[in-house]
């Protein structure tokens, strides 16, 4: 099951519209943070990059399908198609941040890791999703 290179090319490109949405909200949100004065916690502006990140990934996978589905379809199917990919993106994500500088902050030395990382921790999953429903967001 895990040698369909059509499968892994196919779920790498939804991994990838993913990674676009969910690192729009979520990298905007830390900068925001990095760039103004506050007193929220490191795990407080964690959260809201997260939810950032899902927001803008879920609308952008909806524009995507809006064409073909329609709105209220297109939306329910970014949402239920995407959710657990994108949730395991944006912890790994901000994992690899946290683990790599210590805060939530953006930086031209861990910026690659971080995105590689939220690249490869859903790509088997989205994998897997793909081969045994044929389901796909894109």
């Amino acid at each position: 099951m895990w040698k369909c290179k059509h499968t892994w090319k196919k779920s790498s490109i939804n991994t990838l519209w993913c990674l676009i949405g969910c690192s729009i909200g979520d990298l905007g949100a830390i900068f925001y943070f990095q760039t103004i004065d506050h007193n929220l916690t490191v795990m407080t502006i964690m959260l809201i990059a997260i939810i950032c990140g899902l927001t803008t990934s879920i609308f952008l996978e909806t524009i995507i399908l809006f064409k073909d589905l329609g709105l209220k379809k297109a939306f329910r199917t970014a949402l239920g198609m995407s959710l657990i990919s994108m949730i395991g993106m944006e912890i790994t994500m901000n994992s690899v941040d946290f683990i790599l500088n210590g805060e939530p902050v953006i930086n031209i030395q861990t910026i690659v890791p971080v995105l590689l990382a939220g690249f490869v921790a859903p790509l088997p999953y989205n994998y897997w999703r793909l081969k045994k429903y044929g389901i796909s967001c894109h």
